[in-house]
């Protein structure tokens, strides 16, 4: 048997394995009393990168959901007017077929007054529905310029545009003191002339409803033609990336009286009470504003349900997403508490023999007796 002094290698060995029992119970005490798995970079670099890149989905998800409510609520606030506006139309046939018989000659005049009332307040509704600053349905909603041209130069000139109507194109006809505008729902001349240098000057059209901003490199020669969005929509993000299968684009229709009707013989704006022949052709069109009425109501509806389907397709995305960053980040505590307690016994035992290993060389002092 070898006996030394200078090096205790039975000692060198028992604090080896009690080092490496401390570093795991230490390591066991972070996971049992934190619940993760991975504290740090060092525990699983790999792992710890695909956690942090899933929690981050997580919370943009969670983001989206909310997206998808407020959503929702816009909506909501839409039907609504488009339920009145609904009951509304109802009344206006009410007043057009009674109006259309013989025996309300002497109270037509009062029939039509009610008439224009209720046409007056299908506008005012259509125009000031809106959530949080942003008109619903009155044509207006997601309308964004779409292309601009010019006759002989580039159409550098305007710096935005507001109160467009979907689908629709502008004509601006200008001269070094004017500028005349032409669209569908009509032509207005408003005196004008290009911004100061640097500078932007807003042009408003009060009978069209449209402002024009245009600036320094206005062309007074040219004729502009500006064609709004060609959709109307908004997009709302449902998803954590910047990808079109993220995005829902919601268009909302317009419900104004220049509308309401347009797509069959006439608009609201053509109905007339004052005699029954008038009357009776009111019929049609307000038959032809109720059925446009429904198609703005139907997509409003078609787009509620797909938000629906959206928002619970992302709670379970969210649930998912959660529990496969679970897997990867928690601890197992059930397994980690018995790695801890064979730690724990592993540090017990070897403090044990380390002081067993440290009183082996005091045999050499009976040699030297």
């Amino acid at each position: 048997m070898g006996l030394r002094i200078q090096n205790n290698i039975a000692a060198m060995n028992a604090h080896r394995n009690l080092s490496i029992a401390d570093s795991g119970l230490s390591k066991s005490l972070t996971r049992l009393s934190s619940g993760f798995r991975i504290n740090s970079g060092a525990d699983d670099a790999a792992g710890l990168a695909i956690a942090n890149a899933m929690r981050a989905d997580i919370a943009s998800f969670k983001v989206a959901t909310r997206n998808a409510s407020e959503a929702n609520s816009l909506l909501q606030v839409a039907n609504g007017a488009v339920d009145v506006i609904g009951n509304m139309l109802t009344r206006l046939k009410e007043l057009a077929t009674q109006a259309s018989s013989a025996n309300a000659d002497s109270n037509l005049t009062k029939i039509n007054d009610e008439a224009g009332k209720v046409i007056d307040e299908i506008d005012r509704i259509a125009g000031s529905t809106e959530y949080a600053g942003t008109n619903l349905i009155d044509g207006t909603f997601g309308v964004a310029v779409g292309t601009c041209s010019a006759n002989t130069v580039a159409a550098s000139g305007f710096s935005g545009i507001s109160g467009m109507t979907a689908s629709s194109n502008y004509t601006f006809a200008s001269t070094a003191t004017s500028i005349q505008v032409n669209h569908a729902g009509g032509s207005e001349t408003v005196s004008a002339s290009a911004a100061v240098a640097g500078n932007t000057k807003d042009i408003s059209f009060g009978s069209i409803g449209l402002t024009l901003s245009i600036n320094d490199t206005w062309d007074s020669d040219s004729d502009y033609v500006i064609t709004a969005g060609a959709t109307g929509s908004s997009a709302f993000q449902i998803g954590a990336e910047n990808e079109t299968n993220n995005r829902i684009d919601v268009s909302l229709g317009n419900a104004t009286i220049e509308n309401l009707g347009s797509s069959g013989t006439s608009a609201l704006t053509d109905v007339d009470l004052t005699t029954a022949a008038s009357a009776r052709n009111a019929l049609d069109y307000i038959d032809d504003a109720i059925s446009d009425l429904a198609t703005v109501a139907g997509d409003i509806g078609a787009f509620q349900n797909r938000l629906s389907f959206a928002a619970a397709n992302l709670a379970t995305t969210i649930e998912n997403t959660q529990a496969a960053e679970s897997i990867i980040r928690d601890v197992d505590m059930a397994a980690e508490m018995t790695q801890f307690t064979k730690n724990q016994i592993l540090m017990q035992a070897g403090v044990a023999m380390l002081a067993q290993a440290n009183q082996v060389p005091q045999q050499i002092l009976q040699l030297m007796g």
